[in-house]
């Protein structure tokens, strides 16, 4: 187990483009009234990342040169919410058998 809460430590180490938010694509409409917008043909799609600021969701455009990362550090939230989530696990398990420790 200690072995294994070694790696996951480890791997922390390599989500640093964390993104906190959920992906998105969507199409939308323009102002300029003549604009084949509003015959059918939408814009986009245009990439956001929907974030939580001030307990409001908002959605932040993402330029088209970011979306591969920001996809990717969305992953990367994700992963880390299960990587905390065994970590836990591991220490409860160490706990319950005595070899939990400070020093560590």
């Amino acid at each position: 187990m200690r072995r294994e809460r070694t790696r996951l430590l480890l791997e922390l180490t390599e989500l640093s483009l964390m993104v906190r938010g959920c992906y998105l694509e969507r199409y939308s409409t323009c102002s300029r009234l003549g604009c084949k917008c509003h015959r059918g043909r939408r814009h986009g799609p245009r990439a956001y990342v929907v974030v939580t600021r001030n307990k409001a969701q908002r959605q932040v455009y993402v330029p088209q040169g970011q979306v591969e990362a920001v996809r990717t550090g969305v992953e990367q939230y994700h992963r880390l919410l299960k990587v905390v989530e065994r970590i836990s696990t591991i220490n409860l398990e160490l706990m319950r058998g005595g070899e939990l420790n400070v020093s560590v």
